[in-house]
């Protein structure tokens, strides 16, 4: 059973605005916790598009969701190419490009992906190094570990898990396949451990954490496809629609600011104006609200892995 405890669920939903004939997607299906919520508020003129590369996230989905009907579709697709699956899907269009009415982002490894020893995404269990989401792409943490530079490696474990050990893991990582490959979630993790100063091991998180984020994040290209999927995001928003982004690390976090950012429309008129009269200038996009959203110390308590998440919602303007 694909069990996942969906984090900021009526927050990022609400902040969607759905309206009951909208279009709306939801580019990170998981466990089905998100779309069930969307498809809940649709009317039978209302459209759900929901994307994962995960077989089983899909099979479970769609025992989930089987009693809307014909209203939910379902895509097996990298969100990095948001905008073919929607074509595919017969999403109307504008000058060549899909239109909805919102899309949903929740980002990060799903609690069955963790919690379920074969996938190899877990320090806390011993499994075959694997990290992929979609089992049927070629690239494994495996591979990574055992066939990649020592720069390479310590540049993943730098940029995406902000481990300060990085140099002094891939040196051990590069000296141990040396001798026999590291094939085994519970090999990397001790020989991540013994890297790290006892001082340090005493103290935060497992000293692996870190090092298995980076892996899955280099194994997935997520922060390359999240970037190119927000992009797309954007573009395909007609005017009111909403995009709501929940994010788990600072990496994430750190693309999804930035896109915003990016576009936010700003007011162009002269400081002596008392009000606006110029619309906002040229963005695309309003912040609402303007500060991320955070999970409640009720929903930490259910979920303590909902701790570092951060709810973004912007609007695409007219």
């Amino acid at each position: 059973m694909f069990h996942h405890v969906t984090v900021l669920k009526e927050q990022s939903v609400e902040g969607l605005n759905v309206r009951p004939d909208g279009i709306y997607v939801d580019c990170t299906l998981g466990g089905a916790g998100h779309s069930e919520l969307i498809a809940s508020r649709l009317g039978p003129e209302g459209r759900l598009i929901a994307l994962d590369q995960d077989d089983a996230a899909l099979a479970n989905a769609r025992i989930r969701l089987a009693r809307f009907g014909d209203i939910v579709t379902l895509v097996k697709s990298n969100f990095r190419y948001l905008k073919m699956a929607l074509k595919s899907a017969g999403v109307p269009e504008r000058d060549g490009v899909p239109q909805v009415d919102g899309i949903l982002f929740d980002l990060g490894v799903s609690s069955p992906q963790l919690d379920e020893a074969d996938r190899g995404f877990s320090y806390n269990h011993d499994a075959e190094l694997d990290m992929r989401m979609d089992r049927e792409q070629a690239l494994t943490a495996k591979e990574i570990v055992n066939g990649w530079e020592e720069r390479e490696l310590a540049d993943i474990l730098r940029d995406y898990g902000e481990e300060k050990f990085a140099r002094k893991i891939a040196a051990n990582i590069v000296k141990a396949r040396e001798k026999t490959p590291i094939e085994t979630t519970g090999q990397l993790a001790e020989l991540i451990k013994s890297s790290i100063p006892a001082a340090t091991r005493r103290t935060g998180p497992h000293p692996a954490k870190r090092s298995f984020q980076a892996l899955r994040i280099a194994v997935n290209d997520e922060l390359g496809a999240f970037e190119e999927a927000l992009a797309q995001s954007i573009d395909c928003l007609r005017p009111g629609g909403r995009a709501a982004v929940i994010t788990f690390h600072s990496l994430e976090d750190r693309i999804c600011k930035t896109a915003f950012a990016k576009e936010v429309a700003r007011c162009t008129c002269p400081t002596d104006f008392p009000v606006c009269v110029c619309g906002g200038g040229d963005g695309r996009l309003r912040l609402t609200p303007r500060k991320p959203i955070l999970p409640t110390e009720e929903e930490l308590e259910v979920n303590p892995r909902a701790r570092s998440s951060k709810l973004r919602i912007a609007e695409k303007l007219g």
